[in-house]
């Protein structure tokens, strides 16, 4: 039997996940979460062989568990279940040690043999993402600007895209505002850019909210 933990902050998305697996009967669903407090407790307590991840987490983010699990050697498999599209985080995932990457707006249905493939020890990407692999291997120098930052940087970009103060963006990271600060100082030097307009400008044209 494949165990599996979800880790999603929204229920509706978790039940989504979890009706998909019960599909297939060697495939089990151990525990659900909602956050990386949340789902480094359930993994404490409930063993399992395939961890359904997504990357939009409040506070800590999904790079971050799958980073704390990589450092501490963890044998758990991770399957990135995220709305962002491939094109700008698959990759990102997989370099950080993620083991598949899977669009939430794909065919539920594909769940199951993306679980069973990890489980087994293998990966699993769309064949578009293994098509931008093949042309990442090729073109090493050809990435976007943002490919340089860190996880805490992009959710910055992101959440000053989508219109928040940085205030509001200090408590969602749960940081302090001048951490939060300090991240956008980085954002506008990284990206050669000067203002939260330009940020912003800069997410929408590369498909980053």
């Amino acid at each position: 039997m494949i165990k599996v933990v979800l880790c999603d902050d929204h229920a509706m998305i978790r039940r989504g996940i979890r009706e998909a697996l019960c599909e297939a009967s060697d495939i089990q669903v151990v525990a659900e979460s909602g956050s990386y407090t949340e789902v480094r407790e359930a993994l404490r307590s409930n063993p399992c062989d395939v961890l359904v991840l997504d990357l939009n987490l409040p506070g800590r983010g999904g790079l971050e568990v799958l980073s704390s699990l990589r450092e501490a050697g963890s044998p758990i498999r991770v399957l990135i279940v995220s709305m962002f599209a491939e094109d700008q985080y698959a990759i990102r995932c997989l370099r950080a040690g993620a083991d598949g990457y899977m669009n939430k707006a794909g065919n539920p249905a594909d769940l199951i043999p993306a679980v069973r493939a990890l489980a087994n020890g293998r990966k699993h990407v769309s064949p578009e993402v293994a098509e931008m692999l093949v042309g990442n291997l090729s073109s090493p120098d050809s990435g976007t600007l943002h490919a340089s930052l860190s996880e805490r940087e992009l959710q910055t970009l992101i959440k000053i895209a989508s219109g928040k103060q940085l205030s509001a963006i200090a408590e969602e990271l749960m940081l302090s505002p001048k951490t939060v600060s300090v991240y956008r100082a980085r954002l506008l030097q990284k990206l050669k850019l000067s203002n939260n307009a330009e940020l912003t400008v800069y997410a929408i044209r590369n498909e980053l909210v």
